[in-house]
């Protein structure tokens, strides 16, 4: 092993871009990289791309959908392998940050959970209705 700090930056110039978003740890593995990618929701330098193989540059600018965020990266060097998470940060800066989200209190129930008192049980398609907007 090498002591560098940096042991995962390559000095290549280009790489696929299924294999970037891998080994910058925004997917398990590359075949969600790739589904997201030839989904056509991918956008190189605001453009759709649909294939994984497209090579990408330090400098390009990725816009993609992540969980309930839209991530938009600016690519800084290409990775030499997939290494911890530490050091996959020092291939990208992100550009727009995903926002924390606020999450329902315990002592505030969610809005539609909440029940007239003296109503009575929820009916069976209440409780459909209710689970319905759960998920």
């Amino acid at each position: 092993m090498t002591d560098q700090p940096n042991a995962s930056i390559s000095d290549a110039t280009e790489m696929r871009i299924d294999k970037w978003l891998w080994s910058a740890r925004f997917f398990k593995t590359r075949a969600d990289a790739q589904r997201l990618i030839t989904s056509g929701r991918l956008r190189l330098d605001g453009e759709p791309m649909a294939k994984p193989h497209r090579q990408i540059r330090a400098g390009n600018v990725l816009t993609f959908p992540k969980a309930d965020d839209i991530r938009v990266i600016k690519i800084l060097a290409m990775a030499k392998r997939r290494g911890p998470a530490s050091e996959a940060v020092m291939l990208y800066e992100d550009l727009d940050p995903p926002q924390p989200k606020t999450k329902a209190t315990p002592d505030q129930p969610l809005p539609f959970e909440t029940r007239d008192r003296g109503s009575g049980r929820p009916t069976k398609r209440d409780r459909r209705l209710i689970d319905g907007l759960k998920s």
